[in-house]
């Protein structure tokens, strides 16, 4: 059983794609998050995810929450995945699946990583999750729990 709404999420800290150090302590107090863990980069789902949060994220930047997609994909994997498709956001390197398991995600269909949104409010406390194997729902659920969290 993974995070649930109302917990608090655990600190954590990874590097990004460009291979900076990135700790979610540094966020929690000042942003809201957004954070989606997905399988791989370059496979078809996982790419039209990021491109679905790229296309929106301004809306997410105006509602104060920052992006942050989490797989086990080397730096530079992410590097090429971004610069390939334009990402605005962080990419962080997960490759021994630490904060996956902080996180309590599940593999989908007993071998593939799973793939779940968070979204935390700036206290760090989660108001979403959702965990669906089809990429297509994360960013549309995620931004409409910020808008509605913020009326």
């Amino acid at each position: 059983m993974g995070l649930k709404v109302g917990d608090k999420i655990p600190e954590f800290s990874l590097t990004d794609q460009d291979g900076k150090p990135f700790h979610s302590k540094d966020l929690i107090g000042k942003r809201a998050m957004v954070i989606y863990f997905y399988p791989k980069d370059n496979t078809p789902g996982c790419t039209m995810e990021a491109c679905q949060f790229r296309d929106r994220y301004e809306d997410f930047t105006d509602l104060g929450a920052e992006v942050i997609g989490i797989s086990s994909d080397s730096e530079r994997t992410h590097r090429k995945f971004a610069s390939k498709h334009q990402l605005p956001f962080v990419l962080l390197a997960d490759p021994t699946k630490k904060v996956r398991k902080l996180f309590k995600v599940a593999n989908s269909l007993l071998v593939l990583p799973g793939r779940e949104t968070y979204v935390v409010n700036k206290s760090g406390i989660i108001t979403m999750v959702f965990n669906n194997i089809n990429a297509s729902e994360h960013m549309r659920r995620a931004l409409k729990t910020l808008k509605s969290s913020t009326k």
